[in-house]
């Protein structure tokens, strides 16, 4: 979920400079098509859960899977799954942020649906909870919706078509002291502990900045790691349109890389080549500039325990939207694979969590950033279930 958009920053010389120079109407932006979603949808929409459902479809998701499939078959009810075929066996070997991002979807879903007067009555697992390793077939929740007279709209529906991850430098100001609490306030519903960290306390400001650029250089450096990451990299407008997914690059220059076949991504670039050495510099820059960070934290690790952080995170995104201010989840040192294991310890140490009892499950920067726009999305139709 972190800065891989931007991972090539492959610096070819001359030879690049020429190759890009004469590339014409070439645009970072990606193509309509691709991020049509995030069109406010029609408000007659004859089945009221199509229309809850492109909102959902918007939540932030880790690698921007998407791996979202609901059956719509009985009425007025939505069974979520997890498509099996979408997870990060490598970087999130456990699924973890995966059911994080069941978990964000629900929040969306949940949000959306009060803004019709509708209560979203959700039961998370209904067949029973996946083991702690792997998941399976059985549906993530069973959701009702019904008409509530009782039921007011939440204030941020109206941030969730502005809510965008923001991998950009942040602004060296720190967050306002009434932003941070809008941000705290807003993930009451959900058992969590949430804390933010920065100028005030410069010593563990920089433990934080040190922990992310170790964790980052480790995901970047393993090969495993990073062609989980190439895999899913989409290069240059047909790609983006065709797979509506993944991690978009647009830019002229890796198109043009791309385009002349010097991005090979059948395989991991060294720890040496530019295309590592690059980006770790670009990502450190971004990192010692960030002017704070945010983090969550649960008691206890079950498979319902992630679902509910993925709520709360969605919903402290939001709020953070509203307040102005960017956020960007740092997944690498949370990560359960065994390179990852001394910043997954230390940012628990950090954070008075020490597992196996506490887990963080969230860990963001957070600051002041001009505005990007949306990630791709598959568009509703991609998640429905059309037969049994």
């Amino acid at each position: 979920m972190i800065n891989r958009r931007n991972f090539v920053r492959i610096a070819g010389g001359g030879m690049v400079l020429g190759a890009t120079a004469g590339l014409t109407g070439c645009s970072s932006e990606f193509p309509p098509e691709a991020v049509v979603a995030w069109k406010e949808p029609a408000a007659n929409t004859a089945d009221v859960r199509h229309w809850v459902l492109s909102y959902a479809i918007l939540a932030p998701h880790s690698h921007n899977l998407q791996s979202w499939l609901v059956d719509l078959r009985q009425p007025g009810e939505i069974m979520l799954y997890c498509d099996l075929t979408r997870l990060l066996p490598e970087t999130d070997p456990l699924s973890r942020q995966i059911m994080m991002s069941q978990g964000t979807f629900l929040e969306l879903l949940d949000i959306a649906a009060r803004q019709k007067g509708l209560r979203a009555d959700i039961t998370l697992f209904p067949q029973g909870e996946f083991g702690p390793a792997t998941l399976d077939k059985r549906p993530v929740a069973r959701i009702v919706l019904a008409a509530d007279a009782a039921i007011k709209p939440d204030p941020l529906f109206a941030e969730i078509l502005k809510r965008h991850t923001n991998r950009e430098a942040y602004e060296a100001r720190e967050p306002a002291a009434a932003a941070l609490q809008a941000i705290a306030a807003s993930v009451a519903p959900h058992a969590v502990r949430t804390g933010f960290v920065g100028g005030a306390q410069p010593d563990v400001l920089q433990k934080h900045r040190a922990i992310a650029m170790e964790a980052w250089h480790i995901e970047l450096v393993t090969p495993r790691t990073i062609m989980e990451s190439f895999k899913v990299l989409r290069v240059g407008p047909r790609e983006i349109a065709e797979h509506r997914d993944g991690l978009s690059i647009n830019t002229p220059m890796v198109r043009a890389l791309t385009a002349l076949g010097l991005f090979d991504r059948s395989k991991a670039p060294g720890p040496d080549d530019s295309a590592t050495t690059g980006q770790i510099k670009d990502f450190n820059a971004k990192i010692a500039t960030t002017p704070a960070f945010f983090w969550m934290v649960t008691e206890g690790n079950e498979r319902k325990t992630q679902v509910n952080a993925g709520r709360a995170y969605a919903r402290a995104q939001l709020a953070a939207t509203g307040q102005g201010l960017a956020m960007q989840p740092l997944s690498q040192a949370l990560q359960e694979y065994p390179e990852q294991a001394r910043p997954y310890a230390d940012i628990h140490a950090l954070l008075q969590a020490p597992a196996p009892r506490y887990t963080v499950q969230m860990w963001a920067r957070l600051g002041y950033a001009p505005a990007v726009g949306p990630s791709p999305r598959r568009g509703l139709q991609a998640h429905l279930i059309k037969s049994a």
